[in-house]
């Protein structure tokens, strides 16, 4: 097959008539590269279109000798630069996947194409509008990517802690159950009236009830160390065995030397060794399933909170949107960072906040980005404050607006005019795509919203414009 066949295999190229095919080749080079040649590297100027004829091409996602593959290119495959196109530059690396063969037309000649090459230029410009429809559709699923996983990272933290527990807590459950029927006998040889037992359950449920409302954990440790001394102590004076033990759950659900003294007086010597220890252990058994009910409790309002982050239970439409629901269910999933750098956060959302028409699922991806990259910009102590109220234009039009201010180094006035193009992006190769501040954009022109961004060091605030 000759090198004008090969061009007419090109599916771009159907319809191209020969003689503008055979300018290209006339003025164009015909090169080959062995296997795992690199052919441009990161930032290097790109000054050809290149014709792949055979073989195949890789195009790696990240820079610095990465080789994670982003895009790969087979026979009959387009690239470089085109016609009209403003590349300069890729930022990725192209290297040859296999022996590779390529025509490739210096840039200096893509004036004469589209003056003498109708056809071929059509075929070219459009090849250029899909790259960049289906670059730009890459990119953007890369940044939700990204951004899920930041999100997924302090998700898993924030659920370990409470799956952590559960696990702790049963499994000391299931050995606290294996001691009952040596607890049990000692209960069944207690020698108590009804009244007796009663007064000891009566006590009982009214500490439980105590402890709901008066936390004994804000005991400093000092006072608590006195408490415990003080039942210690008690409970050793009255014989009990294994007093230093049974102190300590006592001391949690607010026991005092006072109480012990009401319950010997109700029930007597000879009982208190046996009420003590049963006291104990139901003390501890509803312990553990307190600790138990608190981290499943957590752990449902995570799952909640992703739930209404993702809108993966409601349809695709646009709908009324509580921004207060979103905001917050943001912060949560971004919570775990915000612990990490021990970021002071301020959250003020106004009483009679209106809801907005849109998308949930996009306005929570500007909060995303939006609160992680202020975040980000802040040092470990920062300050941040969000707040969300509803404002009125001088027209009489209602919207609502929500201001994102960190305490960070701010933006460089040079730059920051720069933040919402596409691609811009100050971070460290690897952390940022430089599409976060662009898709926010994009966001509030489809919510007919605006976002507005002030920066002085020591303060930068987002605004947030949305109508109602």
């Amino acid at each position: 097959m000759n090198l004008l066949e090969t061009l007419h295999a090109f599916p771009a190229f159907a319809n191209v008539p020969d003689e503008q095919l055979q300018w290209v080749i006339d003025r164009g080079e015909e090169v080959s590269y062995p296997k795992e040649t690199v052919l441009y590297k990161p930032h290097e100027p790109v000054d050809y279109l290149l014709l792949l004829l055979e073989g195949r091409i890789r195009i790696d996602a990240g820079a610095n000798g990465a080789d994670d593959e982003l895009v790969v290119y087979g026979d009959h495959s387009i690239l470089g630069v085109l016609p009209f196109s403003r590349m300069k530059s890729i930022s990725n690396r192209l290297i040859a996947e296999r022996p590779t063969t390529l025509l490739r037309l210096h840039r200096d000649n893509l004036p004469g194409l589209a003056q003498n090459c109708y056809e071929l230029t059509e075929a070219l410009v459009h090849q250029m509008t899909t790259r960049v429809r289906d670059y730009t559709k890459l990119t953007q699923q890369n940044e939700k990517m990204a951004s899920l996983g930041r999100l997924s990272a302090g998700l898993a933290h924030e659920l370990n802690n409470p799956v952590a527990a559960v696990v702790r807590s049963v499994g000391t459950l299931n050995t606290h159950l294996r001691a009952t029927p040596e607890a049990f006998k000692v209960v069944m040889n207690l020698n108590l009236t009804s009244d007796q037992v009663d007064c000891v359950a009566d006590v009982f449920f009214k500490k439980l009830e105590q402890q709901s409302t008066v936390d004994t954990r804000r005991l400093t440790l000092l006072e608590r160390t006195m408490l415990e001394d003080d039942v210690t102590d008690w409970l050793d004076d009255h014989g009990v065995e294994d007093h230093m033990d049974l102190a300590g759950p006592l001391v949690d659900y607010g026991f005092t030397v006072d109480d012990l003294d009401w319950i010997l007086e109700k029930i007597g010597d000879e009982n208190l060794a046996g009420v003590a220890n049963w006291l104990v252990n139901n003390l501890v058994t509803e312990k553990l399933v307190s600790d138990i009910g608190e981290a499943s409790k957590r752990i449902a309002s995570l799952i909640d909170s992703i739930k209404n982050y993702t809108q993966m239970d409601r349809g695709a439409g646009k709908q009324e949107v509580q921004l207060a629901e979103g905001l917050r269910n943001t912060i949560t999933l971004l919570d775990h960072k915000i612990k990490s750098k021990q970021i002071n956060l301020t959250l003020t959302i106004a009483d009679n906040l209106p809801v907005v028409c849109g998308w949930p699922g996009e306005l929570n991806q500007v909060w995303t980005n939006l609160i992680d990259n202020a975040i980000d910009a802040m040092p470990a102590g920062g300050k941040l404050e969000i707040s969300c109220q509803p404002d009125r234009r001088a027209e009489g039009e209602t919207f609502v607006l929500t201001r994102i201010i960190d305490n960070g180094a701010g933006i460089p006035e040079d730059i920051r005019d720069k933040i919402f193009e596409p691609f811009f992006t100050t971070k460290e190769i690897g952390k940022g795509t430089g599409l976060g501040l662009d898709i926010v954009q994009g966001i509030m022109k489809h919510h007919n919203g605006s976002i507005k961004v002030q920066s002085e060091p020591g303060h930068t605030e987002f605004s947030v414009c949305l109508p109602t």
